[in-house]
């Protein structure tokens, strides 16, 4: 089976939560899953649901940097090397399973924490039967091009915007 590319973007809520049902679909379905999050610190609720999934496992986060918008040009170019390792572990891991999911990838090539180019090489060299997910906001053209499905959620009405911080179990 040919493995296609999927981004989920948008700046409606969503995106991960999509992925992370694709995820359990497909190891619902015997395949193996490999999932890495940028920006994020594996404490989200559903990885608590997820350790217990056969067949999916988590590339975890050792070291969180804060909002890219903070960090000093020194912090940033650790922040790089550190994301772009793991962006190359993901995809070096990857033989032997039959998705992965790159989570806030665009946000991470959009701050510039990972190459755009180097994401692009990595996805056309990747195994012919992996399928890869991204999610994140404001896509490249680039990437949108190189994607097989484009899934945009769009915020109508969030409680956020009403003073309504995330909550545990719906937001993380």
């Amino acid at each position: 089976m040919q493995g296609l590319i999927h981004i989920y973007c948008g700046d409606g809520k969503g995106k991960t939560t999509a992925a992370i049902g694709l995820a359990v679909r497909a190891a619902g379905s015997g395949k193996k899953v490999l999932l890495l999050q940028f920006f994020k610190d594996g404490r989200s609720s559903e990885f608590s649901a997820l350790a217990h999934v056969p067949g999916i496992e988590v590339i975890p986060q050792t070291r969180t940097f804060g909002f890219s918008w903070t960090l000093t040009p020194e912090e940033k170019e650790e922040a790089r090397d550190y994301y772009a390792g793991l962006l190359e572990e993901a995809f070096r891991r990857a033989g032997g399973f039959g998705l992965l999911v790159l989570d806030e990838a665009m946000s991470a090539c959009t701050t510039g924490m990972i190459d755009v180019a180097r994401l692009l090489a990595l996805l056309r060299e990747k195994p012919a039967e992996l399928e890869v997910v991204l999610t994140g906001r404001n896509p490249s053209q680039a990437l949108l091009d190189a994607a097989d499905y484009v899934t945009e959620m769009k915020k109508i009405r969030h409680p956020y915007g009403q003073g309504v911080p995330a909550r545990k179990g719906i937001e993380y």
